[in-house]
């Protein structure tokens, strides 16, 4: 673990607006808080969807996610505590656990599951949906595990910096992709601490806290469990943000726009509801990896 020094912005983004999230469940009942909803996909293009799952009830976890279908973009797992088996139709198979990635690639259709391995204790983390451009929703499934140890990190002023997807201050993450050149970072901040990221100004990004809670310079406050949507300022060039008073957790997450059109059907998501209609189809016929 390295120490970098502090990058400098000279027009850090501001809060849009603060957004709570929905509590829902999925799979097999499992309870979340979908934080990046469908009404969102648009402002925050190209990420689809951000759910929150964190418990140390079993009866909220144990039945998992049973086998279910995904087509047309990439699904990517963080697991804070707890260990989650993975399963699917291309053969792949992965157990992430504390501090683990699982990135998935659905291209042209896979059929998966995600199962809880553990009768007791907590299992909390996140799983994000990014979209991928039109002409690569039709690719072959790809699947990676990516263990705690392998996840690149870094000191930074009080702060220590996971970086799961593109760069920072330096420091390249796990997985990289030049469609959408996604960052995804998980910041753990001493009271006070503040980390700046430079961000090109047409990226779309949010700031999630989990523990804690952030400010910002123009008094915005986002307390425990709210996304904070970032402005996409003309002339931007990056964010900071801020701990309150106690320690603090927060993912800070941004990509490029693939500006293209969005057709979703649950699990599917093209780009023309003809394609979702060939997606249903495809998976009716047994056609998926």
């Amino acid at each position: 673990m390295s120490t970098v020094a502090t990058s400098l912005l000279n027009q850090p983004r501001e809060v849009e607006r603060l957004v709570a999230g929905q509590p829902t469940s999925d799979g097999a009942g499992v309870k979340l808080n979908r934080v990046l909803t469908n009404q969102l996909q648009r402002r925050l293009d190209p990420f689809l969807m951000l759910d929150h799952f964190g418990t140390d009830n079993p009866d909220d976890y144990i039945a998992g996610f049973p086998d279910h279908p995904h087509r047309g973009f990439e699904t990517i797992t963080y697991m804070l505590n707890g260990r989650m088996r993975h399963r699917d139709s291309a053969g792949n198979e992965g157990l992430i656990s504390d501090g683990g990635v699982q990135w998935m690639t659905t291209g042209r259709g896979v059929i998966h599951s995600e199962t809880p391995e553990q009768n007791e204790g907590r299992m909390a983390g996140f799983q994000l949906w990014l979209n991928l451009p039109g002409k690569a929703k039709m690719c072959e499934p790809w699947y990676r595990d990516i263990t705690a140890p392998e996840v690149p990190e870094f000191e930074h002023n009080g702060v220590k910096v996971r970086v799961i997807a593109g760069a920072s201050h330096g420091v390249a993450g796990a997985v990289q992709r030049d469609a959408t050149e996604p960052l995804y970072l998980d910041l753990h901040f001493a009271p006070g601490a503040r980390f700046e990221q430079l961000l090109p100004p047409e990226f779309n990004a949010f700031a999630y806290v989990y523990e804690g809670g952030l400010k910002f310079e123009s008094g915005c406050l986002v307390p425990t469990g709210r996304m904070a949507i970032l402005a996409n300022t003309p002339g931007s060039d990056g964010v900071r943000l801020q701990a309150g008073e106690q320690p603090t957790r927060a993912l800070l997450i941004a990509g490029k726009p693939l500006g293209e059109p969005i057709a979703q059907y649950g699990p599917f998501v093209m780009n023309t509801e003809a394609e979702l209609v060939q997606a249903v189809r495809d998976f009716q016929s047994g056609r998926f990896a």
